[in-house]
């Protein structure tokens, strides 16, 4: 089961056309509901790395991989938001960078990128690989709490 046959059973999910990714059919109990493939999508992770080293290189990743930034805001002093757009072609490519610089995506933007891998691979027929996605990641970053952190800022443990 993947984005793309969400709600859909196992019969269903194999008879699903080229019709079927480019718009939203009827909803209903047992109806067959596809996502469009023009829909956004969210990914969210947190990273322990430095940020004025991290965002360069995620630029150039979203470069490399052939997408674009459309939107890079900063929500507080530890969050930061970029929207942007990307080939499906270019998916796995962003994923793998994302990894091996260090980000921690959640449960869900795993999910996310795992299915998008898996339509980029095995639905290319039916699904145009040229075809654009919208995609939000939001990184935290952390810091580690070492026990010398602890110790410096002269606070008392219990």
């Amino acid at each position: 089961m993947n984005l793309l046959t969400a709600n859909m059973n196992e019969s269903e999910a194999n008879d699903v056309t080229e019709a079927d990714y480019s718009k939203t059919a009827g909803s209903g109990i047992g109806a067959t509901v596809a996502v469009p493939m023009e829909q956004s999508f969210n990914l969210d992770g947190y990273c322990y790395g430095d940020r004025g080293a991290l965002l360069p290189q995620l630029s150039a990743a979203f470069l490399e991989c052939g997408g674009w930034v459309l939107e890079r805001r900063t929500v507080s002093s530890t969050a930061i938001e970029f929207r942007f757009e990307i080939q499906l072609a270019g998916i796995l490519e962003l994923y793998g960078s994302m990894v091996s610089m260090g980000i921690e995506l959640t449960r869900s933007a795993h999910a996310v990128l795992t299915d998008l891998c898996t339509c980029r691979q095995h639905i290319t027929r039916s699904v145009d690989p040229c075809q654009i996605l919208t995609l939000r990641l939001g990184i935290s970053f952390l810091t580690d709490v070492t026990l010398h952190s602890i110790l410096m800022t002269g606070s008392s443990l219990a």
